[in-house]
């Protein structure tokens, strides 16, 4: 009997054309890197310590009484979408309807994703600022539209916004603007002057927009603007956000996204052929972190503030130009007074020169010249960790 096998084209790759570029991230590979070299691993962003120990009661507590262990409704269970829209209140004062304007996804990833392949057809021109989290540039691939990038470019201590290029890179085929702010890689928040000029363009140019806010409680300096709550902004923009990142439980992948009726439902239209639901469980314990006190939220702040300040302090001894964030919690170091010139290299070398790995951002960049001296380090460690980690790193200076 001859064997199964796959049907071969010979002019044909299996891997669709559009995803061609992107292949193993670079997450998974520095992840491996460091189990087998057990270094201490300051590449992907994930605490090394659980969240409140009462919202992962209310999770077991959750399963153990039926809640969410079938199929969730497909927007959300009511509880979370309640919370959802109450937080939004809350903080900034923006009303949304829980019913109609609130969709709850596998996290924030999958309502990226479910966005981008919603409200884009093949051609369409979306402006991205870069360096970009990967899934960006993957997700607009799937939808067959076309990425431009704009540079966010280190001045002053800190990596800034260029209106003026952000203007000029709208075209007539341009659809949306995916915005992220707090911004993963570089720790910038947009102020809210840039925030308005972003607005302005948007109105202008009749642009939907969507916006990446993961980490809009890790503001250390002033604090968080919604772009949704500008004017002429609520009703042509997606805000996105998740659980993982303000309550550190990330492998619960708890994200939602917040939008008039119209932008919702096209959303969850893509959405519901990706995952369907997901977390159920997990949705009602997420509910209840929603509602915690102030004091849950001004402590986890002031925790990874005192702890972004010993690993930046730690890399400028070492050697490294240091942009100290001022939200998120990733440092972005420049390599080059270590006589370094490929961040790649370095990062790959790093863990047997020093026992520490950490993410080479020009793998966020389009022009990858443009970041190929910079890395990223990710602070949300126990602080006997990034101890450890900083005197690991004094080696590249003495």
């Amino acid at each position: 009997m001859t064997p199964m096998s796959a049907p071969v084209s010979s002019d044909r790759p299996f891997l669709n054309r559009r995803l061609a570029a992107f292949g193993t991230t670079i997450f998974a590979e520095m992840s491996a890197l460091a189990g087998r070299t057990g270094s201490i691993n300051l590449g992907q962003g994930f605490p090394d310590t659980d969240g409140p120990a009462q919202i992962a009661q209310a999770a077991s507590r959750a399963v153990l009484t039926g809640l969410g262990n079938q199929y969730p409704p497909g927007p959300g269970v009511p509880e979370l979408r309640t919370a959802i829209a109450a937080h939004q209140q809350r903080f900034y004062g923006l009303a949304y309807d829980p019913d109609t304007e609130v969709l709850v996804t596998a996290g924030a990833t999958e309502a990226i994703a479910a966005s981008l392949l919603a409200l884009l057809e093949p051609g369409d021109e979306v402006i991205a600022l870069e360096p970009y989290y990967d899934s960006y540039a993957a997700c607009i691939a799937m939808a067959g539209a076309v990425r431009v990038p704009v540079t966010l470019r280190p001045h002053a201590g800190a990596f800034v916004l260029d209106l003026d290029e952000l203007r000029a890179a709208v075209t007539p085929r341009t659809r949306l603007l995916l915005l992220n702010t707090p911004h993963n890689p570089t720790g910038t928040v947009l102020t809210p002057a840039e925030l308005a000029a972003v607005a302005e363009l948007a109105v202008e140019r009749d642009l939907l927009v969507v916006t990446d806010e993961v980490y809009e409680h890790l503001v250390f300096e002033g604090a968080h603007t919604p772009l949704a709550g500008l004017p002429g902004m609520r009703e042509r923009t997606v805000t996105i956000s998740s659980a993982g990142k303000t309550f550190s439980f990330t492998g619960w992948k708890v994200g939602w996204v917040t939008a008039p009726p119209e932008l919702v439902t096209a959303v969850r239209s893509a959405k519901q052929f990706l995952t369907y639901v997901s977390s159920g469980p997990f949705q009602y314990a997420i509910a209840e972190a929603l509602a915690l006190p102030d004091a849950y939220y001004d402590t986890f702040r002031a925790d990874l503030a005192a702890k972004r300040d010993i690993l930046a302090d730690g890399l400028a001894a070492a050697g490294f130009e240091v942009y100290r964030p001022q939200g998120t919690y990733f440092i972005t170091t420049d390599i080059t007074p270590l006589g370094e010139k490929d961040g790649l290299a370095f990062c790959r070398a790093l863990p047997e020169r020093c026992g520490v790995v950490a993410i080479p951002n020009q793998v966020f960049y389009d022009d990858k010249s443009a970041g190929a001296t910079q890395v990223r380090w990710a602070f949300c460690k126990r602080e006997e960790v990034l101890r450890e980690a900083v005197e690991r790193l004094g080696r590249l200076a003495r």
